[in-house]
């Protein structure tokens, strides 16, 4: 099933359930008014709401109505726990050789992954508002998912049984403001804004033959000022799958219900032919581009986002229609807002 929260002047939105086409949605209120509500009593609750997705799959549900991307919050607008990772190891590669330095063995066998702020996503077609283009703006295009209650110490199979709902993430960084705060050597801050998820998040039986042991085999698509820049792969180049990153986290404490976990950045690797190295997939962030660019020219020239520019990111099924619905927005400067 695919679910999604509506914006109704509250914090947590109303919970809609929404056909599989992304046509139409129905108020799940009935049954459940949050998606924390379902995600704390999932086994109760999950299949009444299935019951109700089917009905409007049918086209029998009484009182469904159009879909609208634009109204939609994130699904879980804000969640007990956000904790992103750098699943990609190609991305990581990538940046550390364009600033000459190796990636340290550890990284190959155990996942980084940061904490960042969960009291304030943002929609799919909600702006990304910054206070100033010097701190150098970057989308990054990435799969996310929501878990219910996941025990300490769980094995990577044990955790990717905790996993609940899939949806697509763009965890906005500002570049600039990086450097100075991993040199203090306690990790992201200021430099990661609001993060915004996809319209919807879905079942894994929604994904079927494509969810394959916590990886999602589908292209990811980043559009940058209507110019298509990514077209990566998301499952085969995933170093490590979503399972292993719970795991990660279970390591000495639990995770609970409505906990968000990323993958980072959709990477894939470049192909070699006569003697020079292309990247004919693109990129599912800046930092990557100006990263290959740095390797191949000497230094970046793509520069980073500007007011007014707009991003999309989707992730289309075997059939071509969107799965989870678009990442729709646009940059804007805080002092607009005044």
């Amino acid at each position: 099933m695919k679910l999604a929260s509506y914006k109704d002047g509250s914090r947590d939105g109303q919970l809609v359930v929404v056909s599989r086409d992304l046509t139409m949605a129905h108020y799940a209120t009935g049954i459940a008014s949050k998606l924390q509500q379902v995600l704390d009593d999932w086994g109760f609750l999950a299949p009444q709401l299935q019951d109700l997705y089917d009905t409007l799959n049918n086209g029998k549900a009484r009182h469904a109505f159009p879909f609208d991307p634009a109204q939609c919050m994130a699904p879980l607008p804000r969640a007990y726990q956000w904790a992103d990772g750098s699943a990609y190891i190609n991305h990581v590669e990538l940046v550390r050789k364009a600033r000459e330095s190796e990636v340290p063995g550890s990284f190959y066998k155990d996942p980084l992954m940061y904490q960042g702020g969960s009291d304030d996503f943002i929609g799919p077609c909600d702006d990304v508002i910054c206070p100033s283009e010097e701190y150098g703006i970057d989308f990054e295009a990435e799969v996310a998912v929501i878990t219910g209650d996941v025990p300490m110490q769980s094995t990577p199979e044990q955790a990717l049984e905790g996993i609940r709902l899939v949806m697509l993430a763009n965890d906005v960084s500002l570049r600039n403001l990086i450097p100075n705060e991993l040199a203090k050597g306690f990790g992201f801050f200021q430099s990661k804004p609001a993060t915004a998820f996809s319209p919807v998040a879905v079942t894994l039986d929604e994904l079927g033959d494509t969810w394959d042991q916590g990886r999602v085999n589908l292209t990811m698509q980043s559009t940058w000022n209507g110019r298509k820049v990514g077209m990566c792969d998301a499952g085969p180049e995933m170093t490590f799958h979503f399972g292993q990153l719970i795991a990660h986290i279970c390591k000495t404490r639990n995770v609970r219900a409505g906990s968000i976990i990323g993958s980072g950045t959709v990477s894939n690797k470049g192909v070699e032919a006569k003697g020079k190295t292309d990247w004919p997939k693109g990129y599912s962030c800046i930092a990557e581009k100006r990263a290959i660019e740095t390797i191949q020219d000497g230094k970046p020239s793509t520069e980073f986002m500007k007011f007014g520019d707009t991003i999309r990111i989707e992730m289309k099924g075997k059939d071509g229609e969107l799965v989870f619905g678009a990442i729709d927005q646009k940059i804007v400067a805080a002092a607009a807002l005044k």
